[in-house]
């Protein structure tokens, strides 16, 4: 895009076009904003962050009538903030399992610098300090975890498309350097180097298992020419797809 004035942020403008024209996603996060824009639902978010109650409770530790109470939890529910579930004649609520739940508690946190409380507590929900970081498995905080293995379960169900960084952001709701970052902590290499393991040994597999061209299983795993593909499945195995296929075949006949 070609813009009136050129102040040298061509290849921003252009890297950020795509994402920018995609008004519906930009209306789902600003509809979820708009949830938390009243104090009072946002003081009943963050408390659903750390246990799960019931509205008298509720209501009596952030000083509200039930009935309003009851008003809030319904909004927030509404869009899939929180969670709710049925013991008889009561129902208790919580912060839902989300990454949108997971990410706003968050961004609360640091935005305000509350600490949450202790991770001692049998009641509590999403835990995020910084003295039980250390504690969890990774080195990835606690509340990201999911989300990451999210994503790395969607990559591996989608070996056969080119899902780029910049999406799974998008997606997920995490800026590209976290994300990276996240999921290097978590499975020890890089995102594009785990993934690409994963569809070496997919390819390996159906190579072994399968009659489909060469051709066809680059394009299984995400590969769009041959020739690409080749070269990749050489340098991870020191053969050509076509020299593993028949090696093999020798060693199963």
């Amino acid at each position: 895009m070609e813009l009136q004035h050129d102040h040298h942020n061509g290849e921003i403008i252009e890297h950020i076009l795509s994402p920018i024209s995609d008004e519906n996603t930009f209306q789902i996060v600003s509809d979820i904003f708009k949830l938390l824009d009243d104090p009072n639902r946002l003081r009943i978010f963050w408390l659903l962050c750390h246990v799960e109650e019931c509205v008298i409770n509720i209501a009596e530790i952030v000083q509200m009538t039930s009935p309003a109470v009851s008003h809030h939890l319904k909004q927030l529910k509404s869009g899939s903030l929180i969670s709710s579930r049925r013991e008889g004649k009561e129902v208790y609520y919580k912060a839902a399992d989300s990454s949108y739940s997971i990410l706003l508690h968050k961004t609360i946190e640091n935005m305000i610098d509350i600490s949450c409380p202790s991770n001692d507590s049998h009641n509590n929900h999403l835990s995020c300090t910084s003295e039980h970081l250390h504690d969890t498995p990774y080195g990835c905080p606690p509340e990201y975890i999911h989300t990451i293995q999210e994503i790395h379960d969607y990559l591996n169900n989608n070996l056969d498309k080119r899902i780029t960084i910049e999406q799974l952001s998008k997606d997920f709701l995490l800026n590209t350097t976290t994300l990276k970052s996240l999921f290097k902590s978590v499975y020890g290499v890089s995102l594009a180097t785990h993934i690409n393991l994963h569809r070496m040994e997919k390819a390996a597999s159906l190579l072994s298992e399968t009659n489909n061209s060469i051709s066809d299983i680059a394009s299984m795993v995400g590969y769009e020419s041959q020739s690409k593909f080749s070269a990749a499945f050489k340098k991870h195995f020191q053969q050509t797809p076509l020299e593993y296929r028949k090696s093999q075949h020798l060693n199963n006949a």
